[in-house]
């Protein structure tokens, strides 16, 4: 849907990987306060999860039927566990439109918030790019780890690897905690590494108790534009900014050890299939559908615990 378009009173003024972002139409204003960005003058942000999916900084086709709702309904349920949480949903707008038809069930009304340019990535296990890094130095995201680790092992504690949230079409960096400093400043800095590690230890216990392996995860956050309060944004510990592998295969070792309930299945094809040289195959039917049915086990699992 283009920039310009509206729908149902909400203007569409963002589109990422895979969410787009719609303000209420009224709040676009032509008069002197106007400053061209949106998000300024919005008094609320509908946040449309799409069926695209993305990987290695890519929007592949075609999309997973039904990703949209399965990735929201998992955030809110996520949001509801961490309660203790400060975060962007927004239960009490007044004024705003109502949510248009196509996007219920796919999106989520929060607040908006001044977004911190930092991915709060927590690794509890070393595997994905933690793996191919430590193969070569032993290191991951240049912090020193033992010898003798395998792909799938547990870390001796999770580690914060915070990244630079690069622009669509650029390729997101992993950066030190000292350039997150740099960024944000100490104070913020600080707060970001103290709540991404406090959450991700929350969520595992929370996913463990329902058999289910927390292996990575990354946050966003932002600051509360009435409050400073550092607030968590975005999506939370869903199938597309998370691992999750079944804890009873892991387990049970074996090459399926890693059992994953995320998008794994899309990267582990496109590994194979794709040389990162020009624009990425279309995925195969098999694989899409493989990839949904992941995602929606994965609910089952952590919202029914079965």
């Amino acid at each position: 849907m283009p920039v310009s378009e509206s729908l149902g009173g909400w203007t569409h003024v963002y589109s990422g990987k895979v969410r787009d972002l719609y303000v209420p139409t009224d709040s676009m204003t032509d008069d002197d306060s106007w400053t061209g960005d949106p998000f300024l003058t919005a008094p609320a942000v509908l946040v449309v999860a799409s069926d695209r999916v993305s990987a290695f900084d890519h929007v592949l086709e075609p999309g997973i039927p039904g990703k949209g709702e399965l990735l929201t309904e998992l955030s809110l349920w996520w949001f509801s566990q961490l309660s203790t949480v400060p975060n962007h949903l927004d239960h009490d707008a007044t004024g705003v439109p109502e949510v248009p038809a196509p996007f219920v069930g796919r999106s989520m009304l929060v607040r908006p918030l001044d977004m911190f340019p930092v991915e709060c990535v927590v690794r509890g296990y070393l595997t994905g790019s933690g793996w191919k890094e430590y193969r070569q130095s032993q290191t991951v995201c240049g912090i020193p780890l033992p010898a003798g680790l395998q792909d799938g092992d547990r870390l001796p504690e999770p580690l914060y690897t915070p990244a630079w949230k690069a622009p669509m079409g650029e390729h997101d960096e992993n950066i030190s905690y000292e350039r997150t400093v740099e960024l944000v400043g100490e104070v913020v800095a600080e707060q970001l590494r103290t709540l991404s590690l406090d959450i991700f230890a929350q969520a595992s216990a929370i996913a463990a108790a329902r058999g289910v392996i927390l292996a990575d995860t990354k946050f966003e956050f932002g600051a509360d534009r009435e409050t400073g309060i550092v607030t968590l944004g975005d999506e939370v510990l869903t199938s597309d900014s998370s691992r999750f592998w079944d804890a009873h295969a892991y387990a049970a070792g074996g090459p399926d050890r890693l059992a994953s309930f995320d998008k794994q299945i899309v990267r582990d094809w496109l590994s194979a299939n794709w040389d990162g040289d020009i624009e990425p195959p279309t995925l195969p039917s098999e694989i899409v559908e493989k990839t949904a049915g992941r995602y929606r086990e994965l609910i089952t699992r952590l919202t029914t615990g079965v």
